[in-house]
């Protein structure tokens, strides 16, 4: 799968922009784990206008990441293209290494987002939204990609039209999500609407899946019912970043990947958490890393207390400590890697 001049191989797998979740040390880690592409958080257009400090410390991305995806959302014309404007040149603002990749996120469907016209707010006004794609393409030089769900409703799924007509746009890559706005994360990921996209002769961009990717399992069946180009993996990833690495090896050898161990969880946690103190400093480095934390160890036996312990403790010194103690106490407890946080 080619987006603009890049090269992802033959049935990549994505990490999917998540608020709070894929930040640099997540995409770091998820890099590593064989995601063969990552995006940011999804960062608001308007904040980037207004120089909002928040906003623009989610522009910087490192070359360990690459190729990475930066994602920007919004309901105003005019800030969405100088947002694009500024993601297509973060190295030179931020520094770091850039962007490969700029999305559009037309897919959250949180109401503080979709309820002021943003994210998936803008299946209400397509028009609006091929609007703004075009105007986006036209301002930036890096290759576009959009995110998007099947509709606003049930009765609006408007995703196998509108999808030709963001191509005619010159986006490189269209993302679906096999849900609807309404649905939020309700529900299974209706994938029909995506593969009927693909069978259209007029699409020639790729088309990548979401939604419901929690196995390997699922990943193939993906590829093969339903012909995307790619897949992208989300919520499935949030405390089981070797996701990308049990599909790879499936896709690769139809055998399944036994899950990591105790001790190898471990030392991931490790080095996720220091990526996080380097990016963040240690307050917030160790603040952030708890919801990912006590997610690597779920289905551990009796593992409350020290759960709750792991998600208060303040200084990266007795998080550490914690962490070693899960070692030494649970490292030959056999331990499933078929269900995420989430029980997807």
């Amino acid at each position: 799968m080619i987006i603009g001049n890049i090269d992802l191989g033959d049935k990549p797998v994505l990490l999917a922009p998540m608020e709070d979740v894929t930040d640099a040390s997540f995409r770091g880690i998820c890099r590593e784990q064989g995601a063969d592409m990552v995006f940011t958080e999804f960062i608001p257009s308007e904040g980037l206008v207004r120089d909002a400090r928040k906003a623009y410390a989610k522009l910087l991305t490192s070359d360990a990441e690459a190729p990475v995806g930066i994602q920007i959302y919004g309901s105003d014309p005019d800030a969405m293209v100088r947002a694009a404007q500024m993601a297509d040149r973060a190295d030179e603002i931020v520094g770091g290494h850039g962007c490969d990749v700029i999305d559009i996120n037309f897919g959250c469907p949180v109401s503080k987002i979709a309820g002021r016209g943003a994210g998936s707010g803008m299946m209400r006004e397509p028009d609006k939204m091929v609007m703004i794609t075009k105007m986006i393409v036209e301002a930036v030089g890096k290759p576009v990609t959009v995110k998007t769900r099947l509709g606003w409703d049930d009765q609006s799924k408007i995703i196998v039209e509108l999808a030709e007509r963001l191509q005619d746009t010159g986006i490189k890559a269209l993302t679906i999500h096999g849900r609807t706005r309404c649905q939020m994360y309700k529900g299974e990921a209706d994938w029909t609407l995506i593969g009927k996209i693909k069978e259209n002769p007029r699409m020639h961009i790729p088309i990548i899946g979401n939604g419901d990717i929690c196995s390997a399992a699922k990943a193939a069946e993906a590829f093969d019912r339903y012909g995307v180009d790619g897949i992208m993996v989300g919520r499935a990833s949030f405390g089981r970043p070797w996701i990308f690495k049990e599909i790879r090896h499936f896709l690769s050898t139809g055998e399944e990947l036994p899950p990591p161990s105790v001790t190898e969880r471990v030392a991931l946690a490790k080095r996720h958490l220091r990526l996080s103190l380097d990016l963040k400093g240690d307050k917030t480095g160790v603040l952030e890393m708890r919801r990912h934390l006590s997610c690597y160890f779920k289905g551990l036996p009796e593992f409350k207390e020290t759960r709750m312990r792991l998600v208060t403790e303040n200084s990266p010194e007795g998080v550490f400590s914690i962490l070693d103690e899960i070692g030494e106490k649970w490292g030959g407890t056999p331990i499933s890697s078929s269900e995420s946080v989430y029980g997807l």
